[in-house]
């Protein structure tokens, strides 16, 4: 079986062709990240343009490179939510013309799904049930994946995600967008327990997660030390940033896996990168005895692999759309 995945949900433009399920046959990704960094984030309106125009060579260069053309194909899957409407509807509607043209079944693809489905990829024999700690830019939720097709989320940020933070907190440290990956740079060299930050909480929901106090923190203090006229060692806060993150992500997590008897823990989206976190989360399932999965870190951004692998599972469950289907900005897990 043969799935071409489409990935525009933000500022990648991507497609890729997976075979019976996780393996990838081809993996193609146009970012945008050089003309978004001058503006310090992502412009909605640029993405969408960028993405009509990208669109159709990285789809013909995944076909080029796994050596197949469309007839080849079994079903198209594309992304539909959530993300930025306008970068989301350029791919639902490619999506649908192309599997319209070559007679072929159309899957949509949740976003979150398709970043868990990025462990599928990594480990051949990895299996639902399991809990599943999804971070990026855009969300933080911990997840039960039940089946490969159907989640239960119970727990998720009430404000800012945690790479949402980690890229406020990196703008205000003068570090440019993206800001994650400085702040993992500058960290190795910092001193974790530099500085206390903040760990929020939010009461009456055990595993919900909140990072705006924290980044506000961050951000106070920075502003603070130049009305003083006084510096701080870039290092040592990115060190002490990363540590808390990593430290409110486990607890959380580890948590909510004791709590509802899970074994096999993963971890999954843009954050998954951050070797903070993958090493807190990683050390702290080995300690209480649980399987513990990460996705490769060239997995861990958005790519069409992973909506690719997650169409796949939707495809073998029957889950197919007609010309219907219409981009959303904002859809829960579960009501997919």
């Amino acid at each position: 079986m043969l799935i071409l995945g489409i990935e525009s949900s933000c500022d990648e433009t991507a497609a890729s062709i997976v075979a019976d399920c996780r393996t990838i046959r081809s993996s193609v990704i146009s970012t945008q990240i050089e003309e978004h960094r001058k503006y310090g984030g992502v412009v909605p309106e640029i993405a969408s343009r960028r993405h009509c125009e990208n669109i159709l060579g990285v789809v013909k260069q995944a076909l080029a490179d796994a050596s197949v053309t469309l007839e080849d194909i079994d079903a198209v899957a594309v992304t539909f939510a959530p993300g930025l409407i306008g970068a989301l509807l350029v791919g639902v509607n490619f999506a649908k013309g192309l599997a319209l043209a070559a007679g072929k079944p159309l899957v949509p693809v949740h976003h979150i799904a398709g970043h868990i489905a990025t462990n599928y990829l990594t480990y051949p024999g990895l299996e639902p049930p399991y809990l599943c700690l999804v971070a990026s830019g855009g969300h933080s939720h911990i997840i039960e994946v039940l089946s490969y097709t159907k989640f239960r989320v119970v727990g998720r940020t009430r404000d800012d995600a945690a790479g949402e933070c980690f890229d406020k907190c990196a703008r205000a440290m003068g570090f440019p967008y993206p800001g994650g990956v400085h702040i993992d740079n500058a960290a190795k060299t910092g001193d974790p327990k530099a500085f206390r930050l903040p760990h929020p909480t939010v009461e009456g929901s055990e595993f919900d997660l909140s990072f705006s106090g924290l980044k506000t923190s961050v951000i106070n203090m920075l502003h603070n030390a130049q009305q003083k006229g006084t510096e701080i060692n870039r290092n040592d806060l990115a060190a002490s940033l990363q540590y808390t993150i990593s430290d409110i992500l486990t607890e959380k997590t580890i948590s909510a896996a004791k709590a509802l008897g899970y074994k096999k823990v993963a971890l999954a989206g843009g954050v998954s990168a951050n070797t903070g976190v993958r090493a807190a989360l990683s050390e702290a399932c080995e300690r209480n005895g649980f399987e513990f999965y990460m996705p490769e870190k060239k997995l861990c951004g958005d790519n069409g692999a992973m909506i690719a692998c997650q169409g796949s599972y939707n495809f073998l469950a029957g889950i197919t759309a007609d010309e219907s289907l219409n981009a959303v900005a904002t859809l829960s897990m579960e009501d997919i």
